[in-house]
């Protein structure tokens, strides 16, 4: 089964177009600095390592290579990919948060085909609620020549507002976007075995790379596990999972750079009893590579997207610990129509049928259980602000979490 992202599922037995030429050179570069860092570890490196070498190796990473990642073209879609009304009903959850603090700057993280940028700042020009700043944070040099060219294209007269960023801002006031950005930072995994906790590792030889499971070496790996264990129940032996122990210094880092505003955090995902489920055992990793979804992430090393599934749970108690107050955990289908979705297909031209039709297909991919509505959650964080968001009026789920 696919997961949320759009694409079709691969089985074990199937098979995977073959990369370019280019982009196999590209691969096999990437593939001789992880074997040197294998070699360097002595014959062995965690699996988060490995994630973050595939995906974020200077010049060589997935998300930092050139190959183009969003949209029919690419490896994925996302949302804002899927319809304008996802960005148009985020204005409509910005504009009263801005309003609140009688103005700030927007700060998107990993803005992608910045589609989602263009079309937020267009919306909230015609709301009248545009920011102060709207602030990218971008690792790849890639995506951020991409974003601009986007935003040249569909804002050219509101690009001036735009600035791109190194790392987390200081001092903070606004409103933060993080869609699908949990789901792409490295991740440990795990395995139980006859009670023991076990660490995922990847390793090589004339085959080429594979992996096996050992003592683990990650600081806090296997606290964590314990944690889990201890709050959702025995695992039993044999489970796999994975676990980002990443999310929350960035969830820390956040709420230190962050004085005044809301946070709005995307992703698919879980609860914490849903996630660490006894029948979910062998974890929610997968990888997407030209709209195929598979589970090998030894595979096509730098040419795709590894991904695993949000524990919102864990990221719910990491915020409220570092500052953040929680102010709600919905579905994006009760998200968006809590953020008038449904005016806003209502509002199409039914004369301009190829438009109207297209919105309408959108909607249902946004919110249909079986696509996005149900899989995506979003979760909200306020700091220092004495509202409450209107994206969960619908229905809040924080008594899952």
């Amino acid at each position: 089964m696919p997961d949320s992202r759009s694409a079709h599922p691969v089985s074990s037995g199937g098979t995977l177009p073959l990369p370019d030429a280019t982009a196999q050179m590209v691969s096999d570069r990437l593939l001789r600095q992880i074997r040197r860092a294998i070699d360097t570890a002595g014959g062995a490196i965690p699996f988060d390592r490995f994630m973050d070498m595939a995906l974020y190796a200077p010049g060589l990473g997935y998300y930092v290579a050139g190959s183009r990642k969003f949209g029919e073209q690419g490896d994925f879609i996302t949302s804002p990919e899927v319809s304008p009304l996802f960005a148009q009903c985020l204005a409509r959850q910005v504009e009263p948060v801005l309003s609140a603090m009688s103005g700030g700057d927007i700060l998107e993280f990993g803005a992608g085909s910045g589609l989602l940028a263009g079309d937020l700042l267009v919306e909230l020009e015609h709301l009248g609620a545009l920011p102060q700043r709207y602030l990218i944070l971008e690792v790849s040099p890639e995506l951020r020549a991409r974003q601009h060219e986007t935003l040249q294209a569909r804002a050219p007269h509101l690009l001036s507002l735009v600035d791109w960023l190194d790392g987390m801002p200081g001092d903070f006031h606004g409103f933060v976007i993080a869609n699908e950005l949990l789901d792409a930072m490295p991740v440990s995994r795990f395995r139980i075995a006859d009670g023991s906790i076990e660490e995922n590792f990847v390793a090589y030889d004339e085959q080429g790379l594979n992996e096996h499971f050992a003592e683990p070496v990650t600081p806090g790996l296997e606290e964590a596990v314990n944690n889990i264990r201890q709050a959702w129940g025995g695992l039993p032996s044999g489970y796999v999972s994975e676990i980002n122990l990443r999310q929350a210094s960035w969830l820390r880092a956040l709420a230190g750079a962050m004085r005044r505003g809301a946070a709005i955090l995307i992703d698919y995902g879980y609860s914490g009893a849903e996630y660490y489920h006894p029948q979910r055992n062998q974890g929610t990793l997968m990888c997407h590579y030209r709209h195929r979804a598979h589970a090998d992430p030894l595979c096509r090393v730098g040419l795709q997207d590894i991904t695993s599934q949000v524990d919102f749970t864990a990221a719910a108690r990491v915020a409220l610990d570092a500052g953040f107050r929680l102010d709600g955990y919905t579905t994006q289908a009760h998200f968006l129509i809590a953020n008038g979705l449904d005016a806003l297909l209502a509002d199409s031209d039914p004369n301009d049928l190829v438009r109207h039709m297209a919105l309408v297909q959108g909607v249902k991919r946004l919110t249909l259980p079986s696509e996005m509505g149900e899989r995506f959650k979003v979760l909200g964080l306020l700091k220092d602000l004495d509202i409450n968001l209107r994206g969960f009026s619908l229905r809040d789920f924080c008594e899952r979490l």
